[in-house]
């Protein structure tokens, strides 16, 4: 997985770059670039953001398009519940691309593990307003059981998360969004202390 072990274990999900600055070079992050339009946009981004991360060591995955990924030559891919399965993602980018999957329970999270991804996203954990058409929070016990299902597989818990609810997460790590908009490098600090 090109390296990078430990696996991180605070994943910010961006479209900006600059908070992709902001966040590059941390020992424990990972960048997820999400865009919302087209696939040249998601494409121009990656690679811009791969210019930014590269050289801080620091791991760049793309949301749901694993052409893009494949295109830009990121790290891999987090793929969601309507994007391509997980088997498919890892045939078209090799045996060593990290591969995430969405799952909000015990099952869809050992068939994804099965199906071969790296680790997995799970939620929401809380309620939040950066997505549109979510089920309801499954709470920190409903990411225990998603954990308790795939030992040894990274889980990420998503969805509502700032770094004070971070303690209350049986996780092994979390994704968030929003808490990196205003201040990128303090929320960083922030979770990664809150991690520890």
């Amino acid at each position: 997985m090109h390296g990078f072990f430990p696996f991180p274990r605070l994943h910010v999900i961006t479209d900006s770059l600059d908070v992709v600055r902001g966040v590059a070079g941390h020992e424990d992050v990972a960048v997820q670039i999400r865009v919302k339009s087209t696939d040249a946009v998601a494409y121009a981004l990656t690679v811009a953001a791969l210019e930014i991360l590269r050289p801080a060591g620091t791991m760049c995955l793309v949301n749901d398009r694993v052409a893009v990924a494949l295109a830009a030559g990121a790290d891999g891919v987090h793929l969601g519940e309507d994007d391509l399965p997980v088997e498919a993602g890892r045939r078209v980018l090799g045996p060593d691309a990290v591969i995430g999957a969405t799952c909000r329970n015990p099952t869809a999270a050992r068939a994804a593990v099965a199906a071969g991804a790296s680790y997995l996203g799970t939620g929401p954990a809380f309620a939040t307003s950066t997505k549109d058409g979510l089920p309801p929070p499954i709470g920190p016990a409903g990411v225990a059981a998603v954990v308790d299902a795939v030992p040894g597989t990274p889980v990420l818990a998503i969805g509502g998360i700032t770094a004070d609810r971070v303690p209350v997460l049986p996780s092994y790590g979390v994704a968030a969004i929003g808490a990196f908009v205003a201040d990128p490098k303090r929320a960083v600090a922030e979770f990664l202390e809150a991690l520890r």
